[in-house]
């Protein structure tokens, strides 16, 4: 049993599914119109009513989650909590709120979710599809085939900026309209030839908006009773007829979405009109499914962030065998070392994989060009959040450790980032240590025991050691090392 909690930047969203046969089941379901983009003021800042609506939002969702046995549970923020300049000081009070940690999700990364739910409702294995979606603070287009994702973008319009910038104080006109729409157009236009009718066979749209504006023009017969041109257009006029938003009333509208719909149509429109697509498909699957999809993966040691370090380190030419060797080392050291959490339990043997990446850049300082590489490259199922302290941890692989000193208090950081340097010392010495031959504690100072023997088969390792006691000795950490027999 899995739950997905979507904090939107229209809505918050939590479903809470359990996996059946080919299919996952959806148990509850609740949606609560937060508007959080709605919350951002002129500096880029969540407001204090924004950011008070939001808890108690989330704090009623833990309340609803407390009531059933999870397997696992994944909240997922985008775009309103990816821009806000005060998100990070936002978040502790939040996670508090819900119980659980939030992850702000990367546009490309939310594309990919959003794919992964609607290709999972779909019995079309080899259909080459387009998806739409379009929400509060963003729109993803994702091109695919089947289950495989072949592009995914993600642009920075959304129904609550666009209805608040060209529908001021609520009226609707066809020249707001002709303006929404063209500013929406400037947004696609330059990406738009690889999503064009002609390169997919379906077109879907799996957000809320979609699905809503579906259901509106088919209750009220507009157009051909479609989501086409004719359609959309139709719709448009009779929003023009009504000429305010608090005047709109149609069957299939709720009065609390009509002011985001508005600027969804506009959005909905553009694509329409600029990717040449003549039907859209609305679907029920979307970003929650795709979560919930994704932690079933991951229940069954299908984690998609195996894929992509695999491929990031192809990519870049990485030697296998070497990344290999550090990998196993320095997860045999992070053992060791005993930690109290599982943070750096899979992130830190992907670090060691990873962690001459930035020689494709240059030999000189590779460290530095892998933990920038690490966290601003597209690494699909990885969090920002994942992303920032692989990164941190890829610097602080070598060379001295005042950049990464603030963090080394957090014991688990350190030691994962003994581990990894460790592994690293031991592969330039050409050790492959096995059980028993070396061991590592690390409390309030560091203990490193090792057979003499061993030293004297690798005559190099006793200067690494010195040069790692030097390391640790300037952020007043004390390493020490004796043999055994």
């Amino acid at each position: 049993m899995f739950a997905a909690v979507d904090l939107g930047s229209n809505s918050f969203r939590l479903h809470v599914g359990k996996h059946d046969g080919d299919t996952i089941r959806v148990l509850k379901s609740m949606r609560e119109p937060i508007r959080l983009a709605a919350g951002l003021d002129a500096q880029g800042n969540l407001t204090e009513a924004a950011m008070a609506g939001a808890l108690a939002c989330l704090a009623r969702f833990a309340q609803v989650l407390r009531g059933y046995k999870l397997d696992a549970a994944r909240v997922v923020a985008t775009s309103t909590l990816r821009v806000a300049g005060n998100s990070a000081a936002f978040l502790p009070a939040a996670e508090a709120a819900i119980g659980y940690p939030i992850e702000i999700i990367s546009g490309e990364e939310e594309g990919r979710l959003i794919y992964m739910g609607v290709s999972n409702g779909l019995a079309a294995p080899l259909e080459r599809r387009l998806v739409i979606d379009i929400g509060g603070g963003s729109t993803e287009l994702i091109l695919g085939r089947g289950p495989d994702i072949e592009r995914v973008e993600s642009f920075s319009i959304g129904t609550v900026k666009q209805s608040l910038s060209f529908f001021i104080g609520g009226r609707i006109d066809a020249a707001s309209y002709e303006a929404a729409i063209l500013s929406a157009r400037s947004h696609f236009e330059d990406a738009a030839p690889p999503y064009q009718a002609g390169n997919w066979s379906v077109a879907y749209g799996s957000s809320g908006t979609v699905r809503a504006i579906g259901e509106i023009i088919a209750k009220n017969g507009l157009g051909d009773g479609r989501l086409s041109g004719a359609g959309l257009d139709a719709l448009r006029q009779r929003f023009i007829a009504f000429g305010q938003v608090s005047k709109i009333d149609m069957p299939g509208l709720r009065p609390d979405r009509a002011g985001t719909i508005i600027g969804g149509l506009a959005i909905l429109i553009a694509l329409v009109r600029e990717l040449g697509i003549e039907h859209i498909v609305a679907v029920e699957a979307g970003l929650r499914m795709g979560v919930m999809w994704d932690l079933y993966l991951r229940s069954m040691q299908r984690d998609r962030r195996e894929l992509a370090v695999a491929e990031m380190a192809r990519k870049f030419h990485v030697d296998g065998a070497r990344a290999a060797a550090v990998a196993q080392q320095a997860a045999a050291l992070y053992v060791q070392l005993k930690p109290a959490g599982d943070t750096f339990t899979r992130l830190l043997p992907w670090c060691a994989q990873l962690h001459e990446i930035g020689m494709v850049v240059s030999q000189t300082g590779y460290h530095k060009h892998a933990a920038y590489m690490v966290e601003h490259a597209d690494l699909p199922g990885f969090t920002a959040r994942e992303q920032k302290l692989m990164a941190r941890l890829l610097l602080a692989q070598k060379g001295n450790l005042r950049k990464v000193a603030e963090a080394l208090p957090d014991a688990d950081f350190g030691k994962a980032v003994l581990a990894l340097r460790m592994a690293v010392l031991l592969m330039h010495a050409r050790m492959q240590a096995v059980p028993g031959e070396l061991k590592l504690r690390m409390k309030n100072r560091i203990e490193l025991e090792i057979r003499r023997e061993t030293l004297a088969v690798h005559p190099t390792l006793a200067f690494w050691l010195e040069k790692e006691q030097e390391c640790w000795d300037e952020v007043d950490v004390d390493f020490s090392v004796r043999t055994f027999a």
